[in-house]
């Protein structure tokens, strides 16, 4: 299985080497991008519409999530607040700046979830089982890692500067280390290895690679799981942060998880203002390269 997990993470380690110029190009990249996330979302949506029993696992698979989420947002907002109060960060938030329109950016979160649901309803009521979905789906996801690694390679991110930075650097530990942490105390309510619950508890919001990476490694109610969890601690995020980023920016830039990148950057940088930017980008740009790495290597424990 480590064979497995280094071949699905060397893309994305292959595109951050190359640098591109061409902005035409990269546009076409950013799209494809897009394209490609909610094919795989489909095809998670398939393997779960024509799982077996699905039904009857319904209920199972809520209380996992129920737990992960419930787990990974105390763990973390701990481990957050635990970190401001060792680097305090001020915002300087800016008056009379335009506001977002936080019911679109809501509705947009949601996106994902009707892929899947899409996907699985087209699973269970009118395609038949299709023969290689598991492997297209991988395929997939492997070139989606390496068409982001092309983006975060050329978006004029200096990888030195960005480790440099401390606030974000030390955000994107804290979110880790208490979700690993909050991987090991669910042990007993997931009723799995603990390699495997330190698995789930890894995504840091990217909901196309958990799902798909752990729905091949553990199966599709799995892999469900994993994009539940994450894709709702996106929309968690975009609910908390103008609520907490006054107060407390660690908390509201690091609970996003590898999404302080991109996704909930807009709701960072007007609710929390431009000194929260840099920090939000190191953030979710480290734990962008941590998730990957980290299911890779506690899925090839198992």
């Amino acid at each position: 299985m480590l064979t497995g997990a280094l071949l699905v993470l060397a893309p994305l380690f292959l595109g951050f080497a190359i640098a591109l110029s061409n902005r035409r190009l990269m546009t076409v990249i950013h799209y494809t991008v897009e394209a490609l996330v909610y094919f795989i979302l489909a095809l998670l949506g398939l393997g779960l519409g024509q799982m077996d029993g699905l039904l009857d696992q319904l209920g199972t698979m809520a209380a996992q999530v129920a737990g992960l989420v419930m787990v990974l947002l105390v763990a973390n907002m701990v481990g957050l607040w635990l970190f401001h109060r060792w680097q305090p960060m001020s915002t300087g938030e800016e008056a009379g700046q335009e506001k977002p329109s936080y019911r679109r950016l809501f509705l947009a979160g949601l996106k994902p979830l009707l892929a899947v649901v899409a996907g699985a309803l087209a699973g269970y009521f009118l395609l038949p089982q299709l023969p290689l979905v598991d492997d297209v789906a991988t395929w997939a996801l492997m070139l989606l890692l390496f068409f982001i690694g092309l983006q975060l390679r050329n978006a004029g991110l200096s990888l030195r500067k960005l480790l440099m930075n401390r606030q974000g650097l030390g955000i994107a530990l804290a979110l880790a280390l208490s979700s690993l942490l909050a991987g090991l105390l669910l042990i007993p309510w997931l009723g799995v290895p603990w390699h495997q619950s330190l698995a789930l508890a890894s995504g840091f919001g990217w909901y196309s690679l958990s799902g798909i990476v752990i729905g091949d490694a553990l199966g599709p109610a799995w892999g469900g799981v994993a994009f539940l969890n994450d894709v709702l601690r996106e929309i968690i995020a975009l609910a908390i942060i103008p609520l907490v980023i006054g107060a407390r920016p660690a908390m509201a830039i690091g609970y996003g998880g590898a999404t302080a990148m991109d996704f909930t950057l807009p709701v960072i940088r007007s609710s929390g203002g431009l000194a929260c930017v840099p920090v939000a980008i190191a953030s979710g740009f480290l734990l962008s390269f941590l998730s990957p790495v980290l299911m890779g290597i506690f899925l090839a424990l198992g």
